[in-house]
């Protein structure tokens, strides 16, 4: 299993801070040997795309992802543009993760409709995936997208895309269109019986290659007594599944109630125990989202630092 970091908004920062710390955290995390580091596109916070093509250009060898990019907000072609975009300031070290995102973000922030997820998603990645073939026109005819546009941006290079895919139509889609998915809120039940199964047999049969499944999960490190305390948080700064109808059928698959009970947290034993569980259901790339602990900001910034510390050395270990 590949170990990778999952960042969020940091308001602990100024908004003056916010882009060059996003940037050196990410610099931070090739220095310590991560594979990868994925940036949600969070409502009303700093643009993904536009953060990690900025990353891209300061850093060499880690994979640097979006975790996710709604679908809804971008026509594919201009998706298109600037995913071909970061792609070539990272050097082909760019992942685009995309997905349907939830009708509480779409429906209800954005005023746009939410309706037919699956079905639109496979009408984008047709448009996706012959804009991401190499350059030239671009001639997509389906129920959504009616396209007939030139596109010229860079010498054609992989472009993996990996979508949120929670329930079955959509891991169906995941299998036999992308190179796999990228997860939240699913437990180690939920990856081994519900997700890898499903994606897995859809690769196989559209002769694919086998699907990465990246999950994303929270992690801190502390003494066991504060356990119960962690999850706590992390469920109220983290989880969503109340208003969200996506997470909660997926919490139906596995044992977990919110976030918080998916998260690895506990000692230096029990984290890896917890990671090791995530890696046997058939998870190959660990997106790990730091929870930091403590009542003070200096305190929380020391609990992030010992826990990438942590993580960072588990690469033999899982």
């Amino acid at each position: 299993m590949r170990i990778g970091l999952m960042v969020g908004s940091d308001k602990e920062r100024t908004r003056a801070e916010r882009l060059d710390g996003l940037v050196e955290d990410i610099q931070a995390a090739e220095r310590d040997g991560f594979a990868s580091l994925w940036v949600p596109q969070i409502p009303g916070y700093l643009d993904a795309l536009t953060a990690i093509a900025i990353a891209g250009r300061v850093t060499e060898r880690i994979e640097l992802g979006t975790a996710v990019v709604p679908l809804q907000t971008r026509h594919p072609i201009p998706m298109a543009q600037q995913a071909l975009t970061t792609q070539a300031a990272c050097a082909g070290r760019f992942t685009l993760g995309l997905g349907p995102s939830h009708h509480w973000i779409v429906e209800d922030q954005l005023g746009l409709p939410y309706e037919r997820p699956a079905a639109l998603l496979r009408d984008y990645l047709a448009v996706l995936t012959r804009a991401f073939a190499g350059y030239g026109r671009v001639d997509v005819e389906n129920a959504t997208y009616h396209v007939h546009s030139p596109l010229d941006v860079a010498e054609p290079q992989p472009m993996p895309v990996v979508i949120s895919a929670l329930g079955p139509a959509m891991l169906r889609l995941a299998g036999e269109e992308a190179s796999g998915t990228i997860l939240w809120m699913a437990d180690e039940r939920a990856v081994a019986e519900h997700i890898v199964p499903r994606i897995t047999k859809a690769a196989s049969a559209a002769g694919r290659p086998a699907p990465r499944v990246i999950a994303g999960v929270p992690v801190a490190l502390c003494r066991n007594d504060e356990v119960d305390t962690a999850r706590e948080f992390a469920s109220e700064v983290l989880g969503h599944a109340d208003i969200s109808p996506n997470y909660a059928r997926l919490l139906q698959h596995g044992d977990a109630e919110d976030v918080g009970d998916t998260m690895a947290v506990g000692d230096e034993s029990a984290v890896l125990t917890r990671l090791r569980r995530y890696r046997d259901a058939g998870v190959t790339d660990l997106a790990a989202r730091i929870v930091p602990l403590g009542a003070t900001p200096q305190d929380r910034r020391a609990s992030r630092h010992r826990t990438q510390e942590f993580l960072a050395t588990l690469g033999a270990a899982l």
